[in-house]
């Protein structure tokens, strides 16, 4: 049996966790900790920890994590390029995975994204959309923004020079170049993410839709028992689902 340590317990992730893991035989829940929890205090007591706290603490847990020689499962989002590589540099002394989504729908969605941009090739127009309840804090998702990433390194584009956020005003026409991000929110959608890749004459569209974050928890919860297995290294949800 594994035993669990989850981070942000409290919060609609936390509780979709602690959850599923109930109805799991293979997995236990030895601790629980939100914001501000002492997690050196429980470490001894569990064999993996899944955070799903604030982007901001993430780094700390790591270090934790390191420092007890325990695997980590990340789920927060919204890391600045200073806090994931702050995350990375735990690589060497630990398996973890760090994705956007655990979703095995939106795993196999980054899968035909780039299958799809790989095809088409550079006469369709790239466009990101997606949806999600009013109380997220962060915009676009990492989820989206993981596309979009998908899509520029497919073109070997760089992402922050390509990516454009909204459109408001006489912004011109249209560039080849860019890749559209849009951030709708509202109600308690848990997750809608959608690929456009419009050209002259037809438009192909790539869609996720999330009705429930168990979907999400079964999927950290399978990204649990999988890197309790590993080598130190940093390693994502295509790593899991062996779609590398």
């Amino acid at each position: 049996m594994i035993r669990l340590i989850i981070t942000g317990a409290k919060g609609r992730m936390g509780q979709a966790l602690v959850a599923c893991a109930a109805r799991n035989p293979a997995l236990q829940v030895a601790a629980q900790l939100d914001l501000g929890g002492d997690l050196a205090a429980v470490i001894g007591q569990g064999d993996v920890v899944i955070d799903f706290t604030s982007h901001d603490a993430t780094a700390g847990f790591a270090a934790i994590c390191a420092q007890h020689k325990r695997p980590m499962v990340i789920g927060t989002t919204g890391h600045s390029a200073a806090e994931k590589s702050q995350i990375a540099n735990f690589k060497s002394q630990i398996p973890i995975v760090l994705a956007s989504n655990y979703s095995t729908g939106v795993n196999t969605l980054f899968w035909l994204t780039r299958r799809a941009a790989e095809i088409l090739g550079t006469d369709f127009d790239l466009e990101v959309v997606e949806m999600h309840h009013r109380l997220k804090k962060d915009a676009p998702s990492g989820t989206a923004t993981t596309l979009a990433e998908i899509l520029a390194a497919v073109r070997k584009q760089q992402f922050s020079d390509v990516v454009r956020h909204g459109r408001k005003g006489i912004v011109g026409e249209r560039t080849s170049a860019e890749i559209g991000m849009h951030a709708l929110r509202g109600g308690d959608v848990v997750g809608d993410h959608t690929v456009i890749f419009a050209a002259d004459g037809e438009r192909l569209e790539l869609a996720h839709k999330a009705s429930s974050r168990e979907t999400f928890a079964h999927g950290a919860l399978r990204a649990a028992q999988w890197v309790v297995k590993q080598r130190p290294g940093l390693y994502d949800m295509q790593d899991v689902l062996g779609l590398k």
